[in-house]
């Protein structure tokens, strides 16, 4: 069948502004809203999360229109008011529970981030420049770390590095591990609630990250250490060590110098140190037309991981759709000995260990 771009650009643009309206539902609280009080009129949503009742009525059927709620009293009722909105139970881990394994919502929240830049995305692309992360806002911010947070508060610890030989047997009897990218710390506080025993340092090169992962492991109750780094290129990392394992989540492909990076983290190892990392699960090689997932990639690459990539010169420019041989090559020139992919199932990422 021909391709048609007609109607891909369509349900696009379909698609783009009904995230922008789950924004305006998770900002607002609304679907929390609803969450709690059950079905709600147009009247009772706007009272109950404190907004105006005409915007209520829009955003309630703009979200029924949309499939993400559900509706009643559409046979009969002519007065708009008398119907009654609800989140079904079906939707509720998409839209509003943060740790359900299906909580996808918080992509919106990116997709607003990056629209706040893009003005800046096109300069760097004809400068050869790039968009400092910072300037993605709270909103990037926020939402990458919620996406992740799902995978990274369960799998993570009940599957991913019980996966690898040796981790769990370390933490347990106190190992201290790395988390390098540790963002908003949602990883480094699932590992050290899941092995209360073991000393966990998250870093990250970004302040307001670690702001944000100090306060959620405040909250969580968890006893992690979070520092900031003040070079793109892992300098100070190795002062972290003596450390028995090494995680970096999601964050390879984003570094400026991800070799010198992994250098760093391998000088901190223990003799028989382990370094696990996870990263896009993308082909073994580019092909096009692609499916879902590298499209998901390649979209995120163009407007915000390259971008943010290239602030820091000169760059690995490696974009979000990170392969596995780039992954083995970039352990191996770090002085790493091997780099094998993990047999577990990891969603849209893929494990990988390397060996000292």
């Amino acid at each position: 069948m021909p391709f048609d771009i007609t109607q891909r650009l369509s349900d696009a643009t379909v698609g783009t502004l009904e995230l922008y309206a789950v924004h305006i539902g998770r900002e607002l609280g609304l679907y929390d809203t609803l969450d709690r009080h059950g079905p709600c009129t147009v009247g009772e949503l706007a009272e109950q999360a404190g907004i105006h009742p005409r915007y209520a009525q829009e955003w309630l059927e703009q979200q029924a229109v949309a499939g993400y709620i559900a509706v009643d009293g559409l046979d009969g009722l002519d007065d708009p008011g008398a119907r009654r909105f609800a989140l079904p139970e079906a939707h509720r881990g998409a839209l509003n529970d943060p740790i359900d394994g299906e909580h996808v919502a918080p992509f919106a929240a990116m997709v607003v981030g990056v629209a706040g830049v893009l003005d800046q995305v096109v300069e760097a692309y004809r400068t050869g420049g790039g968009v400092p992360y910072a300037h993605y806002g709270a909103h990037f911010r926020n939402g990458q770390g919620d996406i992740n947070r799902p995978a990274f508060t369960s799998d993570l610890v009940k599957a991913w590095l019980p996966a690898v030989e040796g981790v769990a047997d370390r933490l347990a009897d106190g190992g201290r591990l790395l988390d390098v990218g540790t963002g908003e710390g949602w990883s480094a506080i699932a590992v050290k609630s899941a092995w209360p025993a073991a000393q966990v340092i998250g870093v990250d090169l970004d302040e307001a990250s670690i702001t944000d992962a100090r306060r959620n492991a405040q909250q969580a109750g968890a006893d992690v250490q979070f520092v900031t780094t003040q070079h793109a290129g892992g300098a100070g990392i190795a002062e972290l060590g003596p450390i028995d394992v090494a995680i970096v989540l999601e964050a390879l492909h984003d570094m400026s110098s991800p070799a010198a990076v992994l250098a760093s983290i391998r000088q901190a190892l223990v003799p028989g140190g382990i370094v696990v990392i996870a990263d896009e699960a993308v082909a073994d090689t580019f092909t096009a037309p692609g499916d879902d997932l590298e499209r998901m990639m390649y979209g995120w690459s163009v407007t915000h991981c390259l971008p943010a990539s290239m602030v820091e010169q000169p760059s690995a420019a490696i974009g979000t759709a990170i392969r596995a041989q780039t992954v083995a090559d970039l352990a191996a020139e770090a002085g790493f000995s091997g780099c094998e992919i993990v047999d577990v199932d990891a969603g849209f990422f893929r494990i990988y260990r390397l060996s000292a």
